[in-house]
């Protein structure tokens, strides 16, 4: 093959040149120094030369002494095009490459190590490695023809190594994140995690404020296995809630802080009001007794009510009245009563309290998918409830084993969002801070040790808070546009200048995969999906298709009385509505009439 070094070089990169060899970026060759032995690179820029079509370049390649270079190495530079492309060595070298080396396509058992980090078994098959069909040709029977990718809404049978996550490494390099723009492929590649979780039977929590991680309608029936048993699905306020009696102190603070910041007077209330398994009547009318006895504002006038009082319950009331405005007057100041009974109001309005979590507890430990469903609002709500909750569990479950102690088993699991900037913000002053946050933050510490990680994906990484985002040590990186959020890729991947600069221009479910586990950067296409979103119909088609079955039912209802002159659209109307009793004024039906002689 006639790939050789040409020009400067140093221990970290070279330009490479080929007279018949077009060149691609990301594909790796192997460097044969004859000093340094088989140098491992990578192709970061492609170019093309011709004499005969000079093009300015900056002098970033192609000055006077790469070309002499080139000539003194045998090409012929008036024979026409020459392909050139800088590569990058996967490891430093001791010296500079040797100018002149040749270069070859290496097979899979030498550069294995660098894109395989797991088995199958253990792994995600998340796609397609771009630009190594060379090497697959070589690759064992195991990896081949694992997967198929969508291009132009075509099944392209697997010709490219396949990218395999390692799951269990999870262990050691904890936590996704899953950045991209609008249209990129990002909900499509987190639709293909959760399959590929499914398959694993890996117990997971998604928040879906899209409604749109529903799994029972397949892309094809011969692809992919039949999801339907390894998720439930749950809606808040319909088939899943929070249990009033279950909750503590801490927990009801946490619920009331999402609607708005509660002061330190409003904390001060509920610590006092809050009782250990208060019902949620219990607790709002001893609320609305302390209120009563506030705005009635003395012990004397609560006992006029007490004396005037005709009915017994109402005497009882105001006697319940008297006792909790005793109790509860001196500690809970006015102002902060109604503020904190204006957030429970709120929360109770959200329709939260008249579910439990029961049945999504079974599921997760039974290792399934539970998908939350709700709008971004009530999830900030929930999902600070739930998985406070199941946190809990499951790190009760693993302090128990370190201190010799029994506990009911509470399997791992991972928590799934999408929009997670909404769930976990960057905030500057702290004050608009939601408590999903603290939670998200823990587990993206702590998590790691008692096994529960966090998979987050966002279109903006800049908005997500960088505590977080820091933790995130793999991050699949789709399409973006935004300054803000490219930069804060750059700060927080190991991505090159080079792959920074392509980010706009990715194709739809093409992906930067950055991963801390290989200590590298890959290019993959994310795999065709098994599942549909239940989203996927076109609204302009739903238009088209509504227009046109309008016109059929039309047609439907008007033949018999064709042809009808203006003068008889009166007497049409009558005829229509004594036969089928639909009513039609004469303008509605001339309107009909017209639609359907302009539709042909």
């Amino acid at each position: 093959m006639d790939i050789k070094i040409i020009g400067l070089t140093d221990q970290h990169e070279a330009y490479v040149g080929s007279k018949n060899r077009k060149f691609r970026i990301n594909e790796f060759l192997i460097i044969e120094d004859i000093y340094q032995g088989d140098l491992i690179g990578e192709i970061v820029e492609a170019h093309t030369y011709n004499k005969f079509i000079p093009m300015v370049n900056n002098g970033d390649i192609m000055d006077a002494n790469m070309l002499n270079s080139m000539e003194a190495l045998g090409f012929d530079l008036e024979a026409g095009t020459i392909y050139l492309a800088k590569i990058r060595l996967v490891n430093e070298a001791n010296f500079p490459i040797e100018t002149g080396s040749n270069c070859r396509v290496p097979n899979f058992e030498e550069v294995k190590k660098y894109f395989i980090s797991t088995t199958i078994e253990k792994g995600l098959n998340l796609g397609v490695i771009r630009n190594t069909d060379d090497i697959y040709k070589s690759a064992d029977r195991e990896f081949l023809g694992i997967c198929k990718t969508l291009e132009d809404n075509k099944f392209i049978e697997q010709r490219e190594l396949p990218y395999i996550f390692d799951l269990f490494g999870m262990h050691e390099y904890p936590h996704i994140g899953v950045f991209g723009g609008s249209g990129s492929g990002k909900s499509f590649g987190l639709r293909v995690i959760l399959e590929e979780l499914m398959k694993k039977n890996i117990p997971t929590i998604t928040l879906d404020p899209h409604y749109e991680m529903d799994f029972s309608d397949k892309f094809n029936m011969d692809y992919g296995p039949d999801y339907s048993g390894d998720y439930s699905k749950f809606i808040i306020g319909k088939n899943i809630g929070i249990d009033f009696t279950e909750l503590n102190t801490k927990d009801l603070k946490n619920l009331l802080n999402t609607s708005s910041r509660l002061t330190d007077a409003m904390e001060n209330v509920v610590d006092n009001l809050h009782k250990n398994k208060d019902s949620l009547l219990t607790f709002e009318n001893r609320l609305q007794r302390v209120m009563r006895g506030q705005e009635l504002g003395s012990e004397e006038k609560i006992n006029d009510k007490i004396i005037n009082s005709q009915e017994t319950d109402e005497k009882q009331y105001y006697k319940r009245v008297l006792d909790d405005f005793k109790k509860y007057n001196d500690k809970c100041p006015p102002s902060s009563i109604t503020g904190v009974s204006w957030r429970f109001d709120k929360l109770k309005r959200m329709g939260i309290f008249e579910h439990k979590i029961n049945e999504a507890e079974i599921a997760l430990k039974s290792c399934k998918n539970i998908v939350i469903q709700g709008s971004i609002k009530i999830i900030q709500v929930f999902a600070t409830y739930i998985i406070n909750v199941l946190y809990e569990k499951r790190r009760n479950y693993k302090d128990a084993i370190i201190n010799n102690k029994t506990e009911e088993y509470f399997p791992p699991f991972i928590v799934v969002t999408d929009e997670a900037h909404n769930f976990a913000p960057q905030t500057k002053d702290g004050m608009t801070d939601i408590p999903s946050k603290y939670i998200l933050r823990e587990i993206a510490q702590e998590g790691r040790k008692y096994g529960v990680f966090l998979i987050l994906a966002t279109q903006r990484p800049s908005l997500l808070d960088s505590t977080i985002t820091a933790q995130l040590n793999t991050k699949l990186i789709f399409r973006t546009n935004r300054a803000t959020d490219i930069q804060t890729i750059k700060e927080e991947t190991d991505l090159s200048i080079e792959e920074t600069n392509r980010l706009p221009y990715l194709k739809t479910g093409d992906v930067f995969l950055s991963e801390s586990a290989l200590g590298r950067t890959m290019y993959v296409r994310i795999r065709a999906a098994h599942t549909n979103t239940p989203h996927k119909e076109n609204p302009f088609e739903e238009l088209l298709y509504k227009k046109k079955q309008d016109i059929e039912i039309f047609y439907d209802i008007v033949e018999k009385y064709l042809p009808v002159s203006e003068d008889d659209l009166y007497n049409t109307c009558k005829e229509i509505q004594e036969d089928i009793g639909k009513l039609y004024s004469v303008s509605d039906l001339k309107t009909i009439l017209e639609s359907l002689y302009d539709e042909n």
